[in-house]
């Protein structure tokens, strides 16, 4: 199973060229891994970092841009599991195009984070089973 989510391209993301400006990019695949939690996993940011006390932070990103989007495109971002560890959680992103065309690519390394403690943690099971889902691999 494969997460998605649009991504419109509103004049925020653009540079002076009508072009995404890079860094944005972040931004949006941020926004594609709290919507993946929230509607995927049923575990919004809100509910994991009020509520719960924990977080999954970035540790790392590859990205790969193929080719620019423009302003009033709107993209489709497709999330999908790598592997799935006992406390981190390795995710593709691909970024598509209308024409489903390849426009960025980024691999995430997430780690399961308790708050107080600033330490990494064991994936909740039910959270772990819910990301399992969106992988080949199954879950360790």
């Amino acid at each position: 199973m494969i997460f998605t989510s649009e991504l419109p391209i509103r004049f925020a993301h653009c540079d002076p060229a009508g072009i995404v400006f890079y860094p944005r990019y972040f931004e949006m695949i941020n926004g594609v891994v709290e919507d993946w939690c929230a509607q995927g996993l049923s575990a919004s940011f809100h509910e994991m970092h009020m509520q719960r006390g924990i977080g999954l932070p970035t540790v790392h990103i590859e990205t790969d841009f193929s080719k620019p989007a423009e302003l009033g495109e709107i993209l489709l971002a497709e999330l999908s599991v790598v592997k799935l560890g006992g406390a981190s959680v390795e995710i593709q992103i691909l970024i598509l195009g209308p024409q489903r065309d390849m426009r960025v690519k980024a691999r995430l390394v997430l780690v399961m984070m308790d708050l107080k403690l600033r330490k990494a943690m064991a994936i909740p099971e039910i959270l772990r089973v819910a990301m399992a889902k969106y992988s080949d691999v199954p879950a360790v």
